[in-house]
């Protein structure tokens, strides 16, 4: 008869003998592996709840991967940038008659992003900018960071976890915004981004600065990374607004805003919807106004990270921009997007476009 005290293990010719703690605590461990699972599934199998529960995602996970897949795109799009083999090609001409040009780092960071996003949330609703031919294997794609420890504290995501209907759910990538000042090497400029929709409303917004490492991010209702400040409302900004434009036509916003705002307004051209959307938050700019068609994937994470640090945007007539449709990728009513003052820009502008 083995007693308790004299409990031991055989392996091979060895005996390891096990007090009565070691076993308590070796039963302590089992318990604690098995709760693990249960809640929180292995990292990287996407059949478990940790990823999703009766066709549900948890928004924290959902988020702390989107973050994740964000930064590690940049770090493709720098790595090509640097190489200098930058393999450009041109999707043909924007209505403004621009050149419209795709590059490697488009390409390789659609891949790191949107399968990185599929490895773990396979039946997640996914709309990228750029699109590739032929099969992927998932096997050979990295898994991205799915711990909330990962991130900062900012958004407390460790307090509860949402769940949200799959179905409800639609993700716009932009691999790599601004791409024609990156054929140029105006890197500054440069983002990749990601938004994160439900029920048609951004509410999870990402813009990665690649060239400068950092990463911005808010979600609606919850909070922001810690990078994100609302600047104070700047006097004399009614007067004297700061309008930050696309740099592919700048000639045409320039008269546009110029009559809406007056002749003092100041017009400062810039590529990438993401950078024009942060200068807003560096008070940099008052407003960002587009006045022609522009991509829901340039837009979404910008308008989300306004929603939720009390700004606004809108098509140029003050309408909601809806982004729950993956077919309709298209904004036909240009946008006014500000911190503070939104209403006011848009009644001059309104004044300025009436037919």
């Amino acid at each position: 008869m083995i007693t308790t005290s004299d409990a031991c293990v055989n392996m091979g010719a060895a005996k390891i003998k096990l007090s009565p703690i070691g076993i308590v605590v070796l039963g302590l461990v089992a318990v604690a592996f098995i709760y693990y699972l249960s809640i929180d599934g292995v990292d990287g199998d996407p059949s478990n709840d940790y990823f999703a529960v009766e066709g549900s995602v948890s928004m924290k996970h959902l988020i702390v991967a989107a973050i994740d897949l964000a930064e590690s795109g940049g770090e493709v799009v720098r790595k090509v940038r640097i190489g200098g083999d930058l393999g450009e090609e041109s999707k043909g001409k924007t209505r403004e008659g621009a050149n419209n040009p795709l590059t490697q780092g488009d390409m390789l960071s659609h891949k790191t992003m949107y399968y990185g996003l599929k490895k773990v949330f396979p039946n997640l609703n996914v709309v990228s900018e750029e699109h590739d031919h032929g099969d992927v294997d998932l096997s050979e794609v990295k898994a991205p960071e799915t711990e909330v420890i990962s991130i900062d504290n900012s958004l407390q995501l460790n307090k509860g976890n949402e769940m949200v209907p799959l179905g409800s759910i639609l993700v716009w990538i932009d691999p790599l915004d601004a791409t024609q000042e990156y054929t140029e090497n105006l890197v500054p400029f440069v983002t990749t981004m990601i938004c994160i929709v439900v029920n048609g409303k951004p509410v999870v917004g990402i813009i990665h600065k690649p060239f400068l490492h950092k990463t911005y991010w808010a979600w609606v209702g919850h909070g922001s990374s810690d990078n994100m400040k609302v600047p104070k409302e700047r006097e004399g900004a009614l007067k004297t607004p700061r309008v930050i434009v696309s740099r592919s036509h700048a000639g045409k916003v320039n008269a546009t805003v110029r009559e809406a705002f007056g002749p003092n307004s100041i017009v400062i051209p810039a590529g990438g919807a993401g950078f024009k959307v942060l200068s807003l938050f560096e008070d940099k700019a008052d407003a960002y106004v587009h006045v022609t068609l522009i991509k829901k994937w340039d837009i979404c994470a910008g308008d989300a990270i306004l929603r939720t640090l009390g700004g606004k945007m809108t098509t140029l007539d003050n309408k909601e921009i809806e982004y729950g449709s993956a077919e309709n990728p298209r904004n036909e009513g240009g946008l006014l997007a500000a911190v503070h003052n939104h209403q006011q820009f848009q009644k001059q502008l309104a004044q300025k476009l009436k037919p």
